[in-house]
């Protein structure tokens, strides 16, 4: 004898809501449109000047214009509604878009390393055209600032926006690696200069992707969020009236701030005797709602007798 309880307490029923990256779905079509821009203007820049550096950046400019173009596409597939086929809707979408970025953007940085070491490693490294790079690095670092702009305020509410938030704070520093490598092979003529400031944007590209690929993997293979101690959960629901026991307790992440909650509670007796279960379902809700980030809820209540008939593989 079960019961479920799900979205209780102002959450309404339905899963067609906002994700965090899809209320601002303005700021994110402005990058897009920013950032575009300048990732052409920096490749032809690149290709005057024959600068490693510059076409590091622009490289890193094109990750961050699929990117945010993917996070827009999957903000319009998460705002769609659920379906028989699709109970959750494609919600998800934005976290397959994140991971196809961060994949992307580890590639990138990888090949700017390769190629930035080899030229350090030639006798005589190739010349650039440092008045054209200063140029066009000035160009990408008003572009990155304007970016910044639009993100700054909004970059903690999914993991898309703080996914374009750092990739537009890393191209403002690697602008301005760019401007500093022009200026230096401009004025004293060490061209190593530009490859030098390629390295070190390859270095920040990398660890950065890693760490987004890892942040959207965890989501797609269904890890307990970071913010949620389910031992926490465990003793919380423990201590509600007339729980005598959890089991099969799960949480995951659907999406950018959407963590789902199941669980198996055993109640008392009594409390399907006598009519009591409907309020036991509110208790619980009320127990982590206040305390958990939980978007949605899902309890089963079993009566101690149920135990037997229970699969002994979940926790």
């Amino acid at each position: 004898m079960g019961a479920n309880h799900s979205h209780g307490h102002g959450h309404g029923h339905g899963h067609g809501h906002l994700t965090g990256a899809g209320r601002h779905r303005g700021r994110l079509a402005g990058v897009l449109a920013i950032t575009g821009g300048v990732m052409l203007l920096q490749f032809a820049g690149a290709l005057v000047s024959d600068s490693v550096a510059l076409l590091a950046d622009a490289g890193h400019m094109l990750t961050d214009t699929a990117g945010v173009a993917l996070a827009l596409v999957a903000i319009t597939l998460a705002g769609r509604p659920a379906t028989p086929r699709w109970t959750f809707g494609l919600a998800r979408a934005e976290i397959l878009a994140a991971a196809v970025n961060a994949a992307v953007l580890f590639g990138l940085g990888a090949y700017v390393l390769y190629e930035a070491v080899t030229r350090l490693t030639l006798a005589r490294p190739p010349e650039i055209a440092a008045g054209s790079m200063l140029v066009f690095g000035v160009i990408g670092l008003v572009g990155n600032l304007f970016s910044m702009l639009l993100l700054v305020r909004v970059r903690g509410e999914s993991l898309n926006m703080r996914g374009a938030f750092l990739e537009v704070a890393t191209d403002t520093l690697t602008s301005l690696g760019v401007i500093i490598a022009a200026l230096v092979a401009w004025l004293t003529g060490f061209t190593r200069a530009d490859s030098i400031v390629a390295v070190l944007i390859g270095l920040l590209i990398v660890p950065r992707a890693l760490r987004l690929l890892y942040s959207a993997v965890n989501v797609l293979l269904e890890a307990t969020p970071a913010h949620i101690d389910l031992e926490e959960v465990r003793a919380h629901i423990m201590g509600v009236p007339h729980v005598r026991g959890v089991h099969d307790l799960h949480a995951w992440t659907l999406t950018s701030g959407m963590a789902v909650l199941t669980a198996h509670v055993v109640v008392e007796e009594e409390c399907f005797a006598d009519g009591h279960a409907p309020q036991m379902l509110d208790a619980l809700q009320e127990c982590l709602s206040g305390h958990f980030d939980l978007r949605h809820s899902t309890f089963q209540l079993e009566p101690p007798t149920h135990v037997q008939h229970e699969q002994p593989a979940h926790a």
